[in-house]
């Protein structure tokens, strides 16, 4: 379809082409496989992208999400990873999305809380200093370059009921900090947010338990948001993401208001450990 044609080549392209310059791997996941099984859908190659996923309800790549903390953490011991795994992926339904995302942000940025004297089998501590409680690092916030980046395309989530395609995820160590609702020029943006972003949150609230920044663009203008943003009276609005420099002019087909400085892997982690998302943050053009 023309609309198709137009949002994949004028829109979703360009942004992934500048995560990609930026040091993000790119993957197209529409034929993902699971667990070396081969993928649910037909692929014209006979096989998928694997990219850690169990099912398509799991919303952490545990895979990179583990050699993370094994980097962000050296010497400490597999039980404890465990821990921390099983604390950051644990079921977050019973939550409100907003409340289960309040508590997987305090993890993300003040590290998993580890009882090592409760958790370790042997003696002595893995860490060699004798402590009997941790923090765990799941993010290097001040590294960048410590982190693993990791942009989705094309990624099908399934919900209780319902099964849907995320236009772009980012994921940082695994975890899934990035949500982008891409639309054609043609479209308003209004549209992503009625439409598609909200029906997101209901039939898929998993992905949003551990969001951080949720970005809506037609290629001609983008919007940055959190999960709550525009969703009532008085809540932070999606705010218009507007270019850092006058002379940074965007290259023929690139995301007009979609800059590369804000996918910077540093910004992106500054932004999501701060929030700093909201009116009185708002830069001048």
């Amino acid at each position: 379809m023309v609309g198709d044609y137009t949002e994949n080549s004028l829109v979703e392209q360009p942004a992934i082409a500048l995560f990609s310059e930026l040091g993000w791997e790119a993957a197209n996941c529409f034929y993902e496989s699971f667990n070396d099984s081969p993928s649910p859908l037909s692929s014209p190659k006979g096989r998928g992208k694997d990219i850690g996923r169990e099912t398509p309800y799991y919303v952490v790549l545990e895979p990179k999400l583990r050699v993370a903390l094994r980097r962000l953490n050296p010497g400490l011991a597999d039980e404890a990873i465990n821990f921390a795994v099983e604390e950051l992926t644990k079921d977050r339904s019973l939550m409100s999305p907003a409340q289960a995302n309040r508590e997987v942000y305090k993890l993300l940025k003040e590290g998993i809380r580890v009882d090592l004297s409760s958790t370790l089998t042997s003696d002595p501590s893995p860490t060699g200093r004798g402590e009997d409680v941790v923090r765990v690092r799941v993010i290097d916030w001040d590294n960048p370059g410590n982190n693993d980046f990791f942009l989705a395309s094309q990624l099908w989530i399934s919900g209780d009921m319902y099964k849907r395609r995320a236009d772009l995820v980012g994921f940082v160590n695994g975890i899934p900090l990035v949500f982008i609702e891409l639309k054609a020029f043609h479209k308003n943006l209004e549209d992503a947010f009625q439409d598609n972003l909200r029906d997101y949150k209901t039939t898929i609230p998993q992905v949003f338990w551990y969001n951080a920044l949720v970005i809506l663009s037609n290629g001609s203008d983008s919007r940055i948001g959190t999960i709550t943003a525009g969703e009532k009276k008085g809540r932070e609005p999606f705010l218009r993401l507007r270019q850092l420099r006058r002379t940074n002019h965007p290259r023929q087909g690139q995301p007009r208001h979609l800059p590369a400085q804000r996918g910077n892997p540093r910004r992106v982690g500054q932004s999501a450990r701060s929030r700093r998302i909201g009116p009185g943050n708002r830069r001048r053009p």
